[in-house]
């Protein structure tokens, strides 16, 4: 029990020493320090200008506000708070090393950007499952577009979640263990050092997120390339069916063309039925074979035409889906892994500077994705477009 206690000494002693040492080594020279605050403070109006964009244009184009693109302003809003709080609040600390804004406000500020930065990842992820309901499930998923009470419970969770995997820890740490292993002059988790705990977390705040964002964009992936491979073979079929014969739209059809006819089914039951009382008017059943029978080559151009419209759409889904886990990969596994390894070995294996890279890589991350994820939609870069030049759509309208 004695030897217990010393080496819980011991590690306090390393841990403070340690800390101590960090932040002395971290004396910038002017020069430096006035390099570092124009990149940070570039950084923070990059951020805080592009989730702003985001959540400006979702409010003046109602166009927007359908249940996918709400996880795009869920996203933003967290994006925005990183920016607008959590790196401007960090840059004195950083070019200083020294905290000198008290506890409570220390406290808040790891709440926050614990939150933030975890509620980022999981919108993510709720924005990759989005995409993959958008090509695996096409027709249930256009008809639930117009339900937006499902998606503002999912941006509910989403905060919820990210607030109970390090919230409670941040705030009642300290009261379970008895005292507060952090300096007065510095500001860090009481768990920094804890690995375990660390390492159960982040299974839960990256390594999760990153198998569960990989397997969408696969399975994307793979359900375009059957489907093409399919449509393909139907289409050799249909070159090689008897003359006279319709072109079947077979299981390869995009579900596009069965959403489409659900709409209007009602309007083919009128023609059908108008027709009808036509054809016994006249004896003639031209009028109806026009409609509904159309010639045998436009029918088969429109489907193929749709079938390779359908496709050229899920391809591009797919491609930002690889661009996403390629993005998310590299801004995150730095700083997790580095988290781990620097909380096992105690500070000791890691130099302080290669964390604080991957800090600010994580960071870097909320800039990224007003361009990555809005950007690489249409109706986001036309709302953009209405926003930041309105003189141009005065003049089309103008011309129209």
């Amino acid at each position: 029990m004695g030897g217990d206690q010393l080496d819980a000494n011991a590690s306090w002693n390393y841990m403070h020493n340690d800390s101590t040492r960090m932040w002395s080594d971290n004396a910038f020279t002017a020069p430096v320090m006035v390099i570092l605050l124009m990149m940070m403070v570039t950084l923070v109006v990059v951020i805080v200008l592009g989730n702003a964009l985001v959540i400006f244009a979702f409010k003046v184009d109602k166009s927007l506000r359908r249940q996918s693109n709400y996880y795009f302003l869920n996203l933003a809003i967290s994006d925005f708070l990183v920016g607008a709080f959590c790196i401007p609040v960090y840059i004195p600390y950083i070019l200083t090393g020294r905290w000198m804004l008290g506890r409570g406000l220390c406290k808040l500020w790891l709440v926050m950007d614990y939150l933030l930065c975890t509620a980022s990842v999981f919108n993510i992820v709720l924005i990759s499952y989005d995409r993959f309901l958008s090509v695996t499930r096409a027709v249930s998923y256009r008809a639930r577009q117009g339900m937006t009470h499902q998606a503002i419970m999912k941006m509910i969770a989403v905060w919820v979640l990210a607030f109970v995997l390090y919230g409670p820890a941040i705030i009642f740490w300290e009261l379970v263990v008895g005292k507060s292993r952090v300096p007065e002059d510095e500001c860090y988790a009481e768990f920094y050092y804890t690995w375990y705990f660390l390492l159960s977390a982040s299974m839960l705040e990256f390594f999760s997120p990153l198998i569960s964002v990989t397997f969408f964009n696969l399975s994307i992936y793979l359900n375009i390339r059957r489907r093409r491979l399919r449509n393909r073979d139907e289409t050799r079929g249909q070159a090689h069916a008897p003359d006279g014969q319709p072109p079947s739209l077979g299981r390869g059809e995009c579900l596009r063309l069965t959403s489409l006819f659900s709409r209007n089914s009602v309007v083919v039951k009128k023609l059908s039925s108008t027709v009808s009382v036509q054809e016994r008017g006249s004896g003639s059943g031209s009028f109806h074979s026009q409609i509904f029978h159309p010639p045998l080559e436009r029918q088969d151009t429109s489907t193929r035409g749709t079938q390779r419209s359908c496709l050229s759409r899920d391809k591009k889904i797919a491609k930002s889906l690889a661009v996403i886990v390629c993005v998310f990969a590299v801004c995150w596994a730095p700083y997790t892994l580095l988290m781990i390894i620097r909380a096992a070995c105690k500070g000791r294996c890691v130099q302080h500077h290669w964390y604080e890279v991957t800090f600010w890589l994580l960071w870097l991350n909320s800039a990224i994705n007003p361009f990555l994820y809005p950007l690489c939609h249409s109706s986001f870069r036309r709302a953009f477009g209405r926003i930041l030049c309105p003189r141009r759509r005065s003049t089309q309208l103008a011309t129209n």
